[in-house]
C-alpha cells in the first residue's frame, strides 16, 4: 500500500478530470510554476491499491523543469468509477484506459509504478508508442516473495464472496490488517483517514481483479525490446515487492536505461522524492534530444 507523506498539493496543481474515448479518469495535473509547457508532457500511471496522490511529491520537482505533469486514478482506483465486471480490469482493457488518456493529454513520457508498470507495457505491446516508457518498482513478470503471498491470502479470504457482500470484506481486512500496520508504521491520522477513504471507495471487484493479474503476469520483456521504445527502470535499492536485482537484470535485457535510488524501497516517489524526480527529468531529457 503506497503511502502519500502529504495530500497538499503544490503550486500551479490542481485535481481535475481527463475525458477521453475511454470515459473519465479523475486526475492531478500540474504546471510549471512560470512560463510555458516547453517540454513534453508526463503521464503517471499509480500502482495496486494506489492512487494519483501517490504522486504528489513529485509533481512539483517534475513540473518546475518545464513540464505538465498528469497522474491519474486507473479505471476503478479511488475517484475513476468502474463497473463490477472483472474483464474491465484485466492488464489489456487498463492499458487501453491508458492509451486513450495519453492521446487525450498529448503525453509524450509514460511512467507506470509497480502494477502500474504492467499495465504501461501493455499499453506499448498493444501498439501504443510513446516517446519514453518508465517501469517504475514494476518487474518483469508476477510479483514474487512475500507481498504475493499477502495477495493470496486476500483473494483466499474474499474467494466465494458474492459481489455485493466484497466491499464489507475489505473493509474487515482494513481494520483487521492493513489499519493497524499503517498505524504502527507512524502514519498520520489525515493521512490514516485518506487511506481508509481510498481503501474503501476502490471497486472491490476491481481489486480482486487486478490482484489476481499480478499474482499472474507473464514475461513480456523479450516483446518489449522490440518495440523501440526508449525506457527507464527505476527501483528502490531497499524494494520489498520485485527484488531490485530482478528489476536490474530486467533492465539489462531491455538494453534500458536504470536508476537503483539509495535509500528508498518500493515506493521511490513518496520516500526520495527530489532524487526520483532528478532521475526522470534527466531521462526525459534526454529522451526528447535523441
Amino acid at each position: 500500500m503506497s503511502t502519500p507523506t502529504s495530500l497538499e498539493l503544490p503550486d500551479r496543481a490542481r485535481r481535475t478530470t481527463v475525458s477521453c474515448a475511454r470515459g473519465a479518469f479523475a486526475a492531478l495535473e500540474a504546471l510549471p510554476a512560470s512560463g510555458t509547457c516547453e517540454l513534453g508532457t508526463a503521464l503517471l500511471v499509480p500502482g495496486y491499491t494506489g492512487s494519483k496522490e501517490d504522486f504528489i511529491s513529485l509533481l512539483g520537482p517534475l513540473a518546475a523543469a518545464g513540464r505538465r505533469v498528469i497522474a491519474i486514478d486507473m479505471r476503478g482506483q479511488y475517484q475513476t468509477a468502474g463497473p463490477d465486471e472483472p474483464a474491465a480490469y484485466d492488464c489489456p482493457a487498463l492499458a487501453a484506459d491508458i492509451t486513450a488518456v495519453a492521446k487525450a493529454t498529448d503525453t509524450t513520457h509514460l511512467l507506470g509504478h509497480s502494477f502500474g508498470g504492467l499495465v504501461a507495457r501493455e499499453a506499448v505491446l498493444a501498439g501504443y508508442t510513446p516517446g519514453s516508457l518508465t517501469l517504475m518498482s514494476s518487474g518483469p513478470s508476477a510479483l514474487p516473495g512475500p507481498r504475493a503471498e499477502d495477495l493470496r491470502a486476500m483473494l483466499a479470504y474474499l474467494d466465494g464472496t458474492p459481489t455485493q457482500d466484497l466491499k464489507a470484506k475489505i473493509e474487515e481486512i482494513w481494520h483487521s490488517a492493513l489499519a493497524p500496520q499503517a498505524i504502527d508504521s507512524g502514519v498520520t491520522p489525515g493521512i490514516l483517514a485518506f487511506l481508509k477513504d481510498r481503501m474503501l471507495t476502490n471497486n472491490p471487484v476491481g481489486l480482486v481483479t487486478m490482484a489476481s493479474n499480478l499474482l499472474s503476469a507473464e514475461d513480456k520483456t523479450t516483446e518489449l525490446v522490440n518495440e523501440n521504445v526508449p525506457t527507464l527502470v527505476l527501483y528502490g535499492e531497499d524494494d520489498n515487492a520485485w527484488p531490485p536485482m530482478e528489476q536490474e537484470h530486467m533492465a539489462i535485457r531491455l538494453g534500458a536505461e536504470k536508476f537503483c535510488i539509495p535509500g528508498a524501497g518500493h515506493n521511490p516517489n513518496v520516500e526520495a522524492p527530489a532524487t526520483t524526480a532528478h532521475a526522470l527529468t534527466t531521462f526525459w531529457n534526454a529522451a526528447e534530444t535523441t
